[in-house]
């Protein structure tokens, strides 16, 4: 069963540094005793991010001129249609708004218990994952198409996901090849 999560539907939750606030679409298996967590976060001051010891994190600007993060020994831009840049959440990097507020999608997992992997969907390339839990969030109007048979409409700013499935083949298609969609998975 695939489930659908609108950013819509997740409510806004403020940063304790009060930069910014995160819309939570996704704590699996559970909220209080998470794995794996996606959410989608509304950057809209210069700060510091939360320290997350034993948790790897993903981070993709999903719309906003992008990002600076400056970590102990580097400096990394994220724009929006870049690579998701994956660190460990102990880092917990300093971030710098390029022009403006920012939109970016998360996705977390407890290094201890699993690996987790973002990428980027190139449209109309079948992704094939055996993984725990899979997941696509999609910041545009896409149809997903699970194994040749069925096809789900997913609107703007949508989480699908399903767990323990199996090798299903899913595929993006929206209006152009270039999605501002996320291939998201937890293998534990």
């Amino acid at each position: 069963m695939i489930h659908i999560v609108r950013l819509e539907d997740a409510p806004a939750q403020p940063w304790r540094n009060g930069g910014g606030s995160t819309q939570e679409l996704l704590a699996w298996p559970t909220a209080d005793n998470w794995l794996a967590r996606v959410s989608v976060a509304r950057i809209e001051r210069n700060g510091p991010f939360s320290r997350f010891e034993g948790v790897e994190r993903w981070f993709a600007v999903v719309d906003g001129e992008g990002v600076t993060l400056r970590f102990a020994e580097s400096a990394i831009v994220l724009r929006a249609g870049d690579q998701p840049l994956h660190f460990d959440g102990a880092a917990a990097p300093d971030c710098e708004l390029l022009r403006g507020g920012t939109q970016d999608l998360n996705l977390m997992v407890r290094s201890a218990d699993g690996d987790g992997a973002m990428r980027l969907v190139t449209a109309c390339v079948p992704w094939v994952s055996a993984a725990t839990l899979r997941a696509v969030y999609t910041a545009e109007h896409v149809t997903l198409h699970v194994s040749h048979r069925d096809e789900i409409v997913l609107p703007a700013n949508t989480l699908a996901w399903t767990e323990h499935q199996g090798a299903q083949s899913w595929e993006l298609t929206g209006a152009g090849t270039l999605l501002r969609a996320w291939w998201l998975v937890f293998a534990g």
